[in-house]
């Protein structure tokens, strides 16, 4: 029975692409990914005199991909996010890199493609607390797809 390598407290390292095609830019580590999921929606039909329904795969779907890391000095991310309020298409593609605790040890890469920042969070931030303040960011993509 073939054994399954376990890993454990993952980071995650963003990379979008640049100002030219064929440039990437690493944006940063986060603590946290969510929303990886894809979906495709069933279509059911019926075929001449046949009175069972019969299914087949139709459009597919990605959901935004969610990030969080701790508040920090850069502004990539705003300055992505400020493009797509003030009206300008900025679609990138880039990729998601899974770490393992020892960030060196790549997990798994995920690419994706045509995305753009549609909700920035600000983090509550509070001088009576020694919190860390967590920005949040949601990429909405059109397509992911698993490198490795």
């Amino acid at each position: 029975m073939p054994t399954e390598e376990l890993f454990g407290a993952y980071h995650f390292l963003l990379e979008v692409s640049g100002i030219t095609p064929d440039q990437k830019t690493i944006i940063g580590g986060f603590k946290s990914m969510s929303g990886m999921t894809s979906e495709t929606e069933i279509i059911e039909f019926k075929q001449g005199n046949d009175r069972v329904v019969r299914k087949k795969p139709g459009r597919t779907t990605y959901s935004n991909i969610v990030l969080e890391r701790g508040y920090t000095a850069t502004d990539d991310l705003w300055k992505w996010r400020k493009n797509v309020e003030d009206g300008i298409i900025d679609r990138r593609s880039g990729t998601i890199t899974v770490l393992d605790q020892d960030m060196e040890t790549i997990v798994k890469q995920y690419n994706f493609y045509e995305g753009f920042v549609s909700k920035w969070y600000v983090p509550e931030m509070s001088g009576e607390e020694s919190a860390m303040a967590i920005e949040k960011i949601e990429i909405a993509v059109e397509k992911i797809e698993l490198v490795s």
